[in-house]
């Protein structure tokens, strides 16, 4: 099996280059360096860089640093922009010379055999081309933090510790650059915490000495007044309604300063997907009466929104999807949506083809800032090998955001279903409550390198046609751990269950009988073609478990690989017959990162497949598999 997925109007993998050139994802495919230089007056060099008084790991940093290194392959615009960029370069290694602790360190840059500052001041530079560049750098005496004084002025001398080694800056310990500046950071961001928003450093100073390879540091802060939150206030809204926007904000006026008060707003309204930026602007000074007024300052993005979408399969045909979106339909964050699909094309008869059509309707701040309703009217056909449904469903939703990790949503549904399976035919009235829970800790939704994702789902119903009660439960827990501090190599796994209790299977929507295989559930067996049997045929079951576990690696900045297994298998019960084997399928894949997150192309091998699975499958999608 082959599956495929295409997303219109939304990515651009292809970057426009000079006839003779291509390139695919950044990576050339043919075409030589030079075709997409198009510099005028380009002038090619050669760097060579040695380092004494250093091991191999910090001569890489030092590389990694030198642009005269990295862009050599991008020549400059003649003989000034290779002079320019050298300067350039002499400051980054002296930089990053602090960084190592390394102040009485030298680099020494020559360009045709001239130093620097003699090929500044001369202009022309003699010799062949391509121009020879050396970069020589002693790397010096290490530092260490010497003498190190953290103080603090007015009200913040009973705010902050005092003692070095409590901001990075132990004495005897490395003097990297860079400890002072988090130092510093740290200082400001602990008293602006404690309701300072106009701390600042006021005595900066840094001594390195030379004799006893020191690093002398004092640091001063002023706290400056501690604040409250004053007024609100809102710009930049065209449309929505400022008042909504406070609302949703949740700043409390007259409470004490806290600038995770802040980051909270600005990340609710973001939430809202109507503002293309949000910020937050605290005034220039504190009032009088010590508050601090706050104006969000909103982009708001437009409106109305289009998108398409195609899939194919060689197993399930063609596909597509479209859908129409108004934004903020009252001003207050509402979102109407239309949406549209059609499947198996070319792969079935007409009447046999797959079909959705959806319309609903999102309202943010319904109770209050942390509460939405959504309510949604759709109507829907499926036709996978085992069975045949024609559904209509209405339902609606409230959902409470109880933290940032943890949201809870419960609701109602009516859903009329026309379904032919194993059985035969039959149709059924289901009316429910369904709700469920979420708990999310984990650090990228795309490609998490740690946290924890658990999901719980209930709902009791009651078929009125057939006058059969029944309860649909399902629980998913996946958790994420990085194996180093680069995150170069992450373990996952994943655990899923479900039950229904209430008839016998028959009695059952197979639309709403479990199911597995496939990219979502066991990879390398067909889709939604395990479970138990009836003259061959898949019927769907009672209960389910899933078990998936990857090993990730990091290979490169741009790709990574990993190695799976997954298992699990449907019972026909409402709990779970372990004395069946699970099916097992086991595989391999590539990752591709990109900004909008990794693409995923696995490969994966049935280890007991059944009538309808394939040898093996290959998925390719976006974001990792779960």
């Amino acid at each position: 099996m082959f599956c495929a997925g295409f997303l219109l109007a939304t990515v651009s993998i292809l970057t426009p280059l000079p006839a003779g050139a291509f390139e695919l994802f950044g990576y050339r495919l043919w075409g030589s360096a030079s075709d997409d230089a198009n510099t005028p007056d380009a002038f090619p060099y050669v760097p060579t860089l040695t380092l004494s008084g250093g091991d191999d790991p910090l001569k890489e940093r030092l590389t990694a640093a030198s642009i005269l290194v990295s862009e050599a392959e991008k020549a400059p615009s003649g003989e000034a922009g290779l002079i320019a960029r050298a300067l350039n370069d002499f400051d980054r290694l002296i930089a990053q010379l602090y960084v190592e602790g390394r102040y009485g360190g030298t680099v020494d840059i020559k360009i045709a055999g001239l130093p620097l500052q003699s090929a500044l001041q001369r202009g022309s530079l003699p010799g062949p081309r391509p121009v020879p560049v050396t970069i020589a750098i002693s790397a010096g005496p290490l530092f260490t933090f010497g003498d190190v004084r953290i103080g603090a002025e007015g009200a913040a001398a009973s705010q902050l510790s005092t003692d070095p080694g409590f901001w990075g800056l132990a004495p005897g310990t490395t003097a990297d650059s860079s400890k002072v500046l988090v130092a510093e950071r740290q200082i400001l961001n602990t008293l602006r915490a404690r309701g300072f928003p106009k701390a600042r450093i006021v005595t900066r100073d840094i001594t390195a000495d030379h004799a006893n390879d020191h690093l002398d540091v004092t640091l001063v802060a002023n706290a400056g007044e501690q604040a409250r939150f004053g007024a609100v206030t809102v710009t930049g809204t065209k449309v929505t309604d400022p008042n909504f926007v406070v609302a949703q904000a949740m700043i409390p006026e007259g409470s004490v300063y806290d600038p995770e008060i802040l980051a909270a707003a600005q990340k609710r309204l973001n939430d809202l997907g109507i503002f293309a930026s949000v910020n937050m602007v605290e005034a220039d000074t504190i009032g009088p009466d010590g508050a601090l007024p706050v104006n969000i300052e909103v982009s708001e993005r437009k409106r109305h929104v289009l998108g398409a979408g195609a899939t194919w399969s060689s197993t399930e045909g063609g596909g597509f999807e479209a859908y129409w979106r108004r934004r903020n339909l009252f001003g207050q964050g509402e979102l109407l949506s239309v949406e549209g699909s059609v499947g198996r094309l070319g792969n079935s008869s007409f009447k046999d083809m797959e079909y959705a059509a959806k319309i609903a309707f999102e309202k943010p701040g319904v109770f209050g800032p942390l509460t939405s309703f959504s309510t949604s009217l759709s109507a829907k056909q499926e036709a996978p090998n085992a069975y045949t449904s024609r559904s209509a469903t209405y339902d609606a939703y409230l959902k409470r955001e109880f933290t940032d990790q943890f949201s809870g949503r419960a609701g109602f549904e009516i859903a009329f279903l026309d379904e032919t399976d194993a059985y035969g035919k039959k149709t059924y009235l289901l009316t429910g409550l369904p709700a469920d829970l979420t708990y999310d800790t984990r650090d990228d939704k795309l490609n998490p390198s740690k946290g924890l994702l658990a999901t719980a789902f209930a709902e009791p119903a009651y078929d009125i046609r057939n006058r059969n009660m029944m309860m649909f439960m399902k629980g998913s827990v996946s958790s994420y751990a990085a194996l180093d501090e680069s995150k170069r190599f992450i373990l996952a796994g994943r655990l899923a269950a479900g039950s229904i209790v209430g008839p016998q299977v028959d009695d059952i929507p197979a639309g709403r009988r479990f199911f597995a295989g496939g990219g979502g559930s066991i990879r390398g067996y067909a889709y939604r073609n395990v479970g138990p049997r009836r003259n061959g045929e898949v019927t769907g079951g009672r209960s389910l478990i899933e078990m998936s576990g990857e090993v990730r690696v990091r290979l490169t900045e741009t790709f990574g690989a990993v190695a799976f297994v997954d298992a699990g298998n449907v019972y026909n019960a409402s709990v779970p017959d372990f004395s069946r084997p699970f099916k097992i399928g086991i595989g391999a894949g590539i990752r591709y990162f990109t900004p909008i997150g990794p693409l995923r192309l696995d490969v994966a091998v049935p280890l007991s497949p059944e009538k309808g699975d394939p040898d093996f499958a290959i998925y390719l999608g976006l974001s990792q598999a779960f």
